[in-house]
């Protein structure tokens, strides 16, 4: 790497001048730094960034920790808080913990060491404890919470989104309504399941314990959960199924297809999360849709704002809206 001695050489000026010249070039006389610039770029010189910050105790670098960067919705979200870092010069660092806690503690551990003024996590099971290593870091809890008392969160409304996917479902007549429900430990999956099951309660639906199974958030394991529910026997198997997010609902479409059960006709699908795939599949996919990127987006802006950049744009616990979206894939079941 070319150093900052070498510039000043070059501008033949001293190394503190060329120091000055590139971090506070107003206290450099123009002439001196132009010549300490046009020198930085033959050599193309790059600043420490880092070191830099060590020097001016601070940094303009934030962590982002998302779980699974092949999900079309995580990536999305890290789409949204990079766009908004980027507006006032912040440097994203993006790790993926794979949903699993030592991942993501080694992504934390990693990340103390580049001085990060703040944190965007999408939590684990074990994101409690994994944030005892940054007890004074401003943290943003996206997607989902972790349980911390006075936790920062940014997240959407998932029980309104499922009682609306599975009330839906109830309108159409379906009677046997199952669920491929992602972890149980995670809190997206735990107020989705509750939604379920309050729009059965609603629809005077009795809840049956065999017609949900865990998908896991994957889509293999999507796939295995709804092949068991609809390898049931014709009468007890799901008429239509509620799926827990946008990985699992692929699984469900495989494993309908499998058993060549045809969607709408032989089995209803609605799923949490749309993509481009949902809206272009046939028949196209009812899904519950989230605002991904503005999720994203605020929790930058409201983590801005607990850095001291500017105001916090609402209340530091916020829910946005889902909408269900109407597709081809739900339909009124053939036996009434």
């Amino acid at each position: 790497m070319i150093s900052l001695e070498e510039v000043a050489k070059r501008a033949q000026v001293s190394a503190a001048t060329a120091s000055r010249a590139l971090s506070r070039p107003e206290m450099v006389a123009v002439q001196t730094r132009e010549r300490v610039a046009l020198a930085a770029r033959e050599l193309g010189y790059q600043p420490n960034v880092l070191a830099r910050s060590l020097r001016q105790q601070g940094s303009r670098f934030i962590g982002l920790i998302i779980t699974d960067i092949l999900n079309p919705f995580h990536a999305t979200l890290a789409k949204g808080v990079q766009d908004a870092a980027s507006a006032v010069e912040y440097t994203v660092f993006l790790f993926n913990s794979d949903e699993e806690h030592d991942k993501e503690r080694r992504a934390i551990d990693s990340l103390r060491g580049h001085l990060p003024r703040g944190l965007i996590v999408v939590p684990t099971s074990r994101t409690r404890e994994n944030l005892k290593l940054v007890p004074n870091l401003p943290t943003i809890e996206l997607d989902r919470t972790s349980g911390r008392e006075d936790a920062h969160s940014v997240m959407v409304d998932n029980l309104g989104g499922a009682r609306a996917a599975v009330s839906h479902l109830a309108a159409l007549g379906h009677r046997r309504i199952g669920m491929v429900v992602g972890r149980l430990d995670i809190t997206t999956a735990v107020e989705r399941f509750e939604g379920y099951r309050e729009a059965l309660s609603a629809a005077g639906i009795p809840f049956r314990d065999e017609l949900v199974l865990p998908g896991n958030h994957r889509e293999e394991d999507g796939r295995v959960a709804a092949h068991a529910l609809l390898s049931r026997p014709p009468l007890e198997r799901p008429t239509a199924l509620f799926v827990g997010n946008n990985e699992m609902t692929v699984g469900a479409v495989l494993a309908a297809r499998a058993l060549n059960l045809s969607i709408p006709r032989d089995l209803s699908i609605v799923g949490f999360d749309d993509s481009r795939w949902a809206q272009t599949m046939q028949p196209a996919l009812t899904v519950v849709e989230q605002p991904a990127y503005n999720l994203g987006h605020l929790a930058c802006e409201t983590l801005l704002g607990l850095m001291g950049r500017g105001p916090v744009t609402g209340p530091t616990q916020v829910r946005l809206s889902t909408r269900l979206i109407l597709r081809d894939s739900t339909a009124s079941p053939l036996e009434r």
